[in-house]
């Protein structure tokens, strides 16, 4: 068969950008267990509803945005596997959502300054490599043809 009806199999160079979206889609499930903790702990769900809503809705926004992430990366990793040539520009958005979650972590969350860092650094890294892989690579626009 001719290579326009077989497109060429996911391998490769397009082996790194999977394996960094399923690492950031395990990381995005463990985030997201942690986040629903408090409602299977009694000690964890009283301290979170006896406080004023204050609390409850940034908790509320932060599970909610876990699990947006979470369910976006599962959809990417799977318009991935299937070849789909809507991937390029969902892959590139996908990456700048990670940008702006980690730029959020670093300017709101009050973690230590060098994991906030570290987690900028490797989201802008990731995001400064594979977007112009997936912009320019003829790997990519041959591999990802399926409607």
């Amino acid at each position: 068969m001719s290579d326009s009806v077989n497109p060429p199999r996911i391998g490769g160079w397009l082996l790194l950008p999977l394996a960094w979206l399923i690492m950031t889609m395990l990381t995005s499930a463990l985030v997201l267990a942690l986040y629903l903790r408090p409602l299977f702990d009694s000690e964890l769900r009283t301290t979170l509803f006896s406080h004023a809503d204050v609390l409850l809705t940034q908790w509320l926004i932060s599970l909610l945005t876990a699990a947006a992430v979470w369910l976006y990366s599962l959809w990417v990793c799977w318009i991935f596997c299937q070849r789909s040539r809507r991937l390029p520009r969902h892959y590139i958005i996908w990456l700048l959502i990670t940008v702006l979650l980690a730029l959020k972590t670093f300017a709101f969350t009050p973690v230590a300054d060098g994991r906030a860092i570290q987690t900028l650094l490797l989201a802008l890294l990731s995001a400064a490599v594979f977007v112009p892989y997936f912009k320019r690579s003829q790997r990519v626009k041959q591999t990802f043809i399926q409607p």
